[in-house]
């Protein structure tokens, strides 16, 4: 699995931008999380898909997305606009972390349920800040969770997304241990390339269009304007044969949500032209 650097190097340039991929957006990048709303203003801007926030529990320990109403709101929403719900967002593994809190597992087996019944494909699990996997024995603690909770993600037809800031090489590990179609990479190719530092596009052609669910698409500042190199990520996203969404989880540099989402919208849409 080490990835060498003339195996990087030698991986072919691909020049089709925009194949399979679908654009969609985070609710909150909508400043609507959670919201049934957010899925009309998705369809605002031409997107095609919208990732849900499933939320922070109640006083009574209950995620707002499990209420069978918004979920159904959620759906009718959906449906009404002809966008598809693309994946959810388990934000409250922020705050328990699956690596050191049996609680988080609990959320997860929940999050299952609530993406099921969303009919959304994608879980998308995330380990940041003090969740964050940091060597080789936190990596095979969350992958042996990840390998105890497959089987229900696998029975109730849902992935779970690894979102991280592991390398690929790692990722790839993470996989191994599983050993589970339900367990797949969520791949942000701003976190990639600003965090971790690595050459987004080389990773996910070694990683493949089998071990990459979903992407984020995201940089600091405007999309086209700072590290990440969108045009050699389109491409590679491309030549993987990568059929799926990508979710914009960008920022808002001027203040104004409309206009820098839709900046950044038509940026990606000019490349995959």
């Amino acid at each position: 699995m080490k990835i060498s650097r003339r195996s990087m190097l030698s991986a072919p340039l691909f020049v089709a931008r925009s194949g399979g991929l679908k654009l969609g957006v985070m609710d909150g990048v909508l400043r609507a999380s959670s919201r049934p709303e957010s899925v009309g203003l998705a369809k605002g801007f031409g997107l095609e898909g919208l990732q849900v926030t499933i939320g922070r529990p109640d006083a009574a320990g209950r995620l707002p997305l499990e209420s069978p109403e918004l979920q159904s709101q959620f759906r009718t929403e959906a449906k009404r606009h002809g966008v598809v719900l693309d994946a959810t967002y388990l934000d409250v593994l922020h705050v328990n972390c699956l690596k050191n809190d049996a609680l988080a597992r609990e959320w997860i087996r929940r999050g299952i349920d609530i993406t099921r019944a969303l009919g959304a494909p994608i879980l998308m699990t995330v380990f940041f800040g003090q969740c964050a996997v940091q060597g080789r024995t936190e990596l095979e603690t969350v992958a042996g969770a990840f390998k105890e909770l497959a089987p229900a993600a696998e029975k109730a037809g849902i992935i779970l997304g690894f979102e991280n800031l592991l390398t690929a090489e790692d990722n790839a590990r993470a996989m191994d241990i599983v050993a589970s179609k339900a367990f797949k990479i969520y791949y942000d190719v701003g976190n990639s390339t600003n965090m971790v530092g690595v050459d987004a596009a080389k990773e996910i052609r070694w990683l493949g269009r089998d071990r990459i669910c979903q992407f984020h698409f995201k940089d600091k500042g405007y999309l086209g304007e700072g590290k990440v190199e969108f045009r050699p990520i389109l491409d590679a996203i491309s030549g993987i044969g990568f059929e799926g969404f990508a979710n914009f989880e960008t920022g808002t540099p001027s203040g104004d949500r409309d206009a820098d989402l839709r900046r950044n919208v038509e940026y990606v849409r000019r490349l995959m032209a």
